[in-house]
């Protein structure tokens, strides 16, 4: 387990999305070691998160492959940059989510590079703002997307070891309420009130929530008023969505729109902000007919299971590519000061990988 030491050395780096250099910081050691085995460093700057990376092989006729991962994490410098292990666990920033699934990457590449001396037709995208929703990097991601036939991401792997084939589409926004101010004591009926405007809007933001099939729409945050002896003159929603299938997400854009333009309380205005953030990424047969094969390459069963939460692996898979996530090691408490990652779990991540990768070395598709 050699490759926990390279896990150590980029964990001990912070880098929270917004902290450039930390970023790039992790940038630098993934591209010293990737340019080792022979793959070319395409680097996308930007100014104020860390640059983009591809890593490229040489193309020549076959299935392509691109490999997925993030090189940023969740917290501020100086809040939590330690690296410890015991028997069973690794501790840090990013041991599951997802530099040690950076690692399982490297690691796989490493054995068939070791193998062939030469690595064809395979990609290694690492994008630097994951963690803040992608909007920068997302971009990049759908542009190149249609250069693949396959996508892996190594964002954790499940309890059991399950590959995702299923994540949903988020969307986050912003209605925006505009009432009339008056004092509350002597010109009470002068006022007309953003705040009683919301609470319609919250309960009928509410009702879209649709548990059965996946769908739920939370109001997140409510700011508004000025004090108590004020009616209110302005308040705001932020409200996100989340959806399992596409016409879900249709349904819900359009209710929206209806409930942000209905004035329950006469005399209100109200606008709407925000986007989708990232599509769907539904379920489709050829993830069955690959996982199928990837069995019979690796020789075991992979469970697999649909999440919740999103990954990059929504906006390769909205591009029709055959997309399958979740090859990273197992671990929990991601986003907190308790993150680990099971070591057993790297070990049967990395062979897994290698074998899938060799098999299409040899044979040039999967």
């Amino acid at each position: 387990m050699e490759y926990l030491n390279d896990l150590e050395k980029i964990c001990r780096i912070n880098s929270f999305t917004q902290n450039k250099q930390g970023v790039d910081a992790v940038g630098t050691q993934m591209r010293a070691w990737l340019e080792a085995i022979g793959l070319t460093t395409e680097v996308h700057e930007r100014g104020s998160i860390g640059d983009h990376l591809l890593f490229t092989s040489p193309k020549i006729e076959g299935a392509k492959i691109l490999l997925l991962g993030h090189n940023d994490t969740v917290f501020p410098q100086g809040k939590f940059e330690t690296f410890t292990q015991d028997d069973a666990w690794v501790y840090g920033a990013g041991v599951c989510d997802m530099k040690g699934g950076n690692i399982v990457a490297l690691e796989a590449l490493k054995n068939i590079y070791e193998q062939n001396g030469t690595i064809e037709n395979i990609d290694f995208l690492l994008v630097s703002d994951e963690e803040t929703g992608s909007d920068d990097s997302k971009h990049l991601t759908l542009k190149l997307a249609s250069n693949y036939d396959y996508c892996f991401v190594f964002e954790a792997a499940g309890e059991s070891l399950e590959v995702v084939t299923g994540r949903k589409g988020v969307g986050t926004f912003t209605i925006t309420i505009d009432g009339v101010a008056s004092h509350a004591g002597t010109s009470y009926t002068k006022g007309v009130n953003a705040n009683l405007e919301a609470s319609y809007k919250l309960q009928a933001l509410t009702q879209l929530t649709h548990l059965e099939i996946g769908t739920t729409v939370n109001v997140g945050k409510i700011t508004g008023g000025i004090g108590a002896n004020t009616i209110s003159p302005s308040c705001e929603l932020v409200v996100e969505i989340r959806y399992k299938i596409n016409s879900e997400r249709d349904r819900l854009l359009k209710a929206l729109d209806t409930i942000t333009a209905t004035s329950y309380v006469e005399g209100t205005v109200s606008r709407l902000d925000g986007l989708i953030q990232r599509d769907v990424m539904e379920p489709m047969k050829e993830q069955q007919v690959l996982i199928k094969r990837l069995e019979a390459i690796t020789g075991e069963m992979i469970p697999t299971e649909q999440r919740g939460g999103v990954s990059d692996a929504n906006h390769v898979a909205s591009c029709g590519v055959v997309t399958l996530d979740g090859f990273g090691p197992f671990g929990d408490g991601d986003h907190t000061v308790n993150e680990r990652a099971l070591k057993s779990s790297f070990e049967q991540r990395i062979t897994m990988m290698s074998d899938i990768l060799k098999y299409h070395q040899e044979h040039k598709k999967l």
